[in-house]
Formats: structure tokens, sequence, C-alpha cells
């Protein structure tokens, strides 16, 4: 009964809990996805061309710099208030993390397994969906799961400019209410949130690549 006193939220507050919820996964889980499927192709390419390296990493890393909220302004000219002013933003700022995450990984595919996978006639994109990223897998999973937990956090900013953010539309409620239980309900929730994923993640980890710990675990 107290539990469900402490989510059922007062009527100022437009959306359910779920409700806030759902669009904080949604959003943060979604731009980080896009950020990594644009991520993987970019950082093969960054792989195998070294000197495109820098540049990308430099482009990655001022686009990462640019404050959250100036970004939420100058899109909503364009966007609107949706979900697809936080969304781009998101996956921008994603790729600062996922990008070095997939070199870094694919780099640590052993040579001589490539040649081996070139021997036995695998082709340049069989050869990098079969081999190199399930190789690749523990490293790139790392950099997504810090990437997920930075969307978390990042959309929460979104409340300032309206009627989105998800859960960190709780802040800006509660602090214009002068209810701190909203607040406090806000910051627990997202901190769970971001743990729950990171779990989940660590998990998926785990069932796609089983060999990795057996390998780790060798002496």
């Amino acid at each position: 009964m107290i539990a469900a006193s402490v989510f059922d939220l007062p009527s100022y507050v437009q959306h359910s809990y779920l409700g806030l919820v759902g669009e904080q996964l949604k959003v943060s889980l979604g731009a980080t996805a896009a950020g990594l499927l644009l991520s993987l192709p970019v950082g093969q390419a960054c792989a195998r061309w070294r000197r495109l390296y820098p540049p990308v990493l430099g482009l990655v890393t001022v686009a990462y710099s640019i404050p959250s909220l100036a970004l939420f302004v100058l899109l909503i000219d364009y966007t609107g208030l949706t979900d697809t002013t936080i969304f781009i933003p998101l996956a921008i700022y994603s790729l600062c993390i996922l990008v070095p995450g997939v070199v870094d990984g694919v780099r640590t595919v052993p040579r001589e397994v490539l040649i081996a996978a070139d021997a036995m006639g695998y082709g340049r994109a069989r050869r990098y969906l079969q081999v190199e990223l399930p190789i690749a897998a523990p490293t790139i999973m790392a950099a997504v799961r810090a990437a997920t937990i930075s969307s978390i956090s990042l959309m929460s900013i979104g409340a300032v400019i309206g009627n989105l953010g998800g859960l960190g539309q709780l802040f800006t409620v509660g602090l214009k209410a002068f209810n701190l239980q909203l607040v406090w309900l806000g910051l627990f929730s997202l901190v769970v949130l971001a743990l729950l994923c990171d779990l989940l993640l660590r998990l998926g980890q785990r069932l796609m690549t089983p060999w990795a710990d057996r390998r780790s675990a060798q002496p």
C-alpha cells in the first residue's frame, strides 16, 4: 500500500510513473542502439584505415562537448517538442563512447585469426560479422553499457525545455511544486534503471560470448 502511494504521482504530473519509465527507456535505449549501428561501420573503417581514426575521434569528441541543453534548444525549431529532439543528441553523444569501443575491440582481434579466416575463404563482410565482431564483443559491450548509462542520465535534462525528458520531469515538476518526494523518486528511479540496464547488458554479453568468461578464468 505504501509502495503504491509512492509511485502514484500527483495530478499535476502529466504522465503516470510507468509512462515516464517507458519514455525514458524508449528514447535512451533507442538512441544508444542507433549510435551503435552507426559506430560499427565507422569503427571498422577507422580500425582498417588508421589515419581516419584521429579526425573521426576528434569530431565525435567535439560533438560530445556541445552542451546538451543548447543542442536540445537548437533542434526545437526543426523537430519541435518531440522525443526526436532528445533522441538525436543522445545518439550523437553515444558516438564518443561507442566509436572508440568498436575500434579498440576490432584491434584486439589477433592477426593470425584474420589470416586464417581469409585462408578459409571468408569475404570481408562475412569475416567482420562472424569473426571480428564476436571476438571484439566484450570490449564493444563495455562501451555499450557506458553509453546506455550516459544516455539514461543525459535524457533527464530534456525535461527543462518542455514536457520531455522521461523521469527528468519528476525533477522539474517536483521543484516547481516544492515536492521533494518527486525529486527523490526521480533520482532513485534513474539510478535503479541505470543499474538494471547495466545488469541486463552484462547478462546479454555473457550469453553471447560464454567463451570470454572461460578464457578470463584460465590462469
